[in-house]
């Protein structure tokens, strides 16, 4: 069956519009989450490495501008929109991506991007709060520029890893397309277990906070008063009897 495809296949890959075709999913998932951008990126670099069409560096380029203007649509989409509106999703799932991204994003914003940049839905929220909370968009911009060169990297890392084991284009593509999709899960799971064991101490600490006995000092008036008058003390030293 292989033998058959593969050839239509490489034929395909090979024509200069592959280019357009990746930097065209990888902007639009750069703002659309269900664009597959990893799995075509995936499977066109597991193409070239097995069959050396196309040019993995233009794969890489391609991809990457691709990666870096979607996320700049998501930054200005949040910086339009207020993270308010964003935040106040429908789903659980997106409206607790934004909460993660707007406690995160004033104390680690670079590495809250490059890590966003490979999870689907955390890169849209991290780009969009981004702009919600008025980050300069030249550091956004310096920023994403690395995280997409980084992804772009990463994914196309992949696919010479499985395609140097596989040699059969379209086996080596399925191969890279699901570690890749696993990449990104992994990823998300381990910040989201991160996250509420965060926020698990968070709420110890408030409760005990809470539950801990007001210093004498700062008890309200009528608590003072019903303690009744301060001992006077004499000059020298001694408390004196009432």
């Amino acid at each position: 069956m292989f033998d058959q495809i593969t050839p239509l296949v490489v034929e395909l890959a090979a024509s200069p519009l592959v280019f357009l075709v990746l930097f065209a999913l990888c902007f639009v998932d750069g703002f659309f989450p269900p664009v597959p951008s990893e799995s075509a990126l995936v499977a066109i670099a597991a193409i070239a490495a097995t069959s050396g069409q196309p040019v993995l560096a233009g794969v890489l380029v391609a991809a990457a501008l691709g990666a870096i203007a979607g996320d700049s649509v998501a930054y200005w989409i949040g910086r339009r929109f207020g993270l308010t509106r964003l935040a106040h999703s429908k789903r659980p799932r997106i409206a607790a991506a934004f909460a993660f991204a707007e406690r995160q994003m004033r104390r680690r914003s670079a590495s809250l991007i490059l890590i966003g940049r490979y999870i689907p839905v955390g890169r849209v929220a991290v780009n969009m709060t981004a702009g919600a909370t008025r980050l300069p968009y030249r550091r956004f911009l310096a920023i994403s520029t690395i995280a997409g060169l980084a992804w772009s990297a990463t994914s196309i890392g992949i696919a010479l890893a499985a395609s140097s084991v596989l040699h059969e284009p379209i086996v080596a593509a399925l191969v890279s397309m699901v570690v890749a999709a696993g990449l990104g899960i992994a990823v998300d799971r381990v910040l989201g277990s991160i996250t509420r064991r965060r926020d698990a101490r968070a709420a110890a600490a408030a409760a005990e906070a809470v539950a801990a006995p007001a210093p004498a000092d700062t008890l309200p008036e009528p608590a003072l008063a019903a303690a009744g008058p301060a001992p006077r003390t004499t000059r020298t030293g001694e408390i004196a009897r009432p």
